[in-house]
Parts: C-alpha cells; structure tokens; sequence
C-alpha cells in the first residue's frame, strides 16, 4: 500500500447538496421525486462504499430538515471514496433522477453540491456542511471544499487542514503577544 493510498484509508468523503424546490413537496409536480426517495435511498445505502447518510430523527430520509431556507431541501452523505459516490450518482438508477432534477428543482447560480474529505468514523454535522459550502461559494473550489470537477486528494485536503490549523495557532499566539492597549 503506498503513502497515498494509506492516508486515504483514513479519510471518507463528506457530500452535501442542496436543492431548491419549485413546488412543495406535497404538491402533485413533485410526486415522482418524492415517489423515488425511498428507493434511492436504499440504494444508496447498499451501495458499495457508502458510509452514512442523514436523516431526520424518526423520519427515513431528510427532507423534513431545512437549514438552508424552508424551500431548500438538502442531501447529506459520507463514502469511503469519491470513486464510490460517483459510481452511486452517474452509474445507477439514481442518475434517471438526476436527470429528471429540473422538474422539481431550481437552477442554482451559485454551487450547490460541496465535497470534502473527513477522518473515516467521524459524522460531520450540518453546521459544517453549510460552512464547506460557503466557503466553495466564496472562494472556489479547495482541497477544503471542491467538486467532482475540481477535486482534491485526501492528502491535499489533510496537508490543508494542517496549514491551516498553523495558521489559526499562529494568530491567537500574535494575539496574545500584544500588549493591551
């Protein structure tokens, strides 16, 4: 096993999406989705590589939840790969609903998918997820916060975290260093 690939061994990649809906849920525009949740989400969890996906306490998936606004529905999941959650997305029955997505969701001018790599047995928290995906909106695509188009490595994203955490460390020493005015 080389360097790469053992130090990704201990990292899983964290997916968060968000979904602006047209029409409620309830709405009969939107039945075919929400007709599809179930199935896709057994999928998903069956599939190989996956890891863990949110739901709401009591409920089979998420979509009661709603940290985004009260029309935005959001996708929240871990994969031990990014090979994996592609493989789930592009090469299963979840893409004939991705493909139907403009039926029941808006355009997004701004991203509304974010990955970024996590330490494996670790469940990242919403708070985070939004966090990610501002700062892809911000700044772009990072080893902290990418795209399937624009991605980085586990290695690239654990060497970021560390710079990073210097950076922060450095700061509150600076801090504490100058006198009081």
């Amino acid at each position: 096993m080389s360097d790469h690939e053992d130090l990704r061994a201990g990292f899983h990649l964290a997916q968060f999406n968000v979904g602006t809906l047209r029409f409620p849920l309830e709405d009969p525009r939107t039945a075919d989705f929400v007709a599809a949740l179930d199935p896709v989400n057994a999928l998903a969890d069956g599939a190989p590589g996956f890891v863990w996906r949110l739901v709401e306490e009591g409920q089979a998936d998420a979509t009661g939840l709603r940290p985004a606004g009260d029309d935005v529905i959001i996708n929240y999941s871990v994969w031990e790969s990014q090979e994996a959650l592609w493989d789930f997305v592009y090469r299963t029955a979840h893409l004939e609903t991705m493909r139907r997505r403009r039926e029941w969701f808006q355009r997004h001018v701004e991203a509304h998918l974010v990955l970024w790599w996590i330490p494996a047995g670790y469940v990242p928290t919403v708070d985070e997820a939004l966090e990610r995906l501002a700062l892809l909106r911000a700044q772009g695509p990072s080893p902290r916060a990418f795209t399937f188009s624009s991605s980085y490595t586990a290695a690239e994203a654990a060497e970021a975290e560390r710079a990073e955490a210097e950076r922060s460390q450095a700061e509150a020493e600076r801090a504490e260093a100058e006198p009081a005015a």
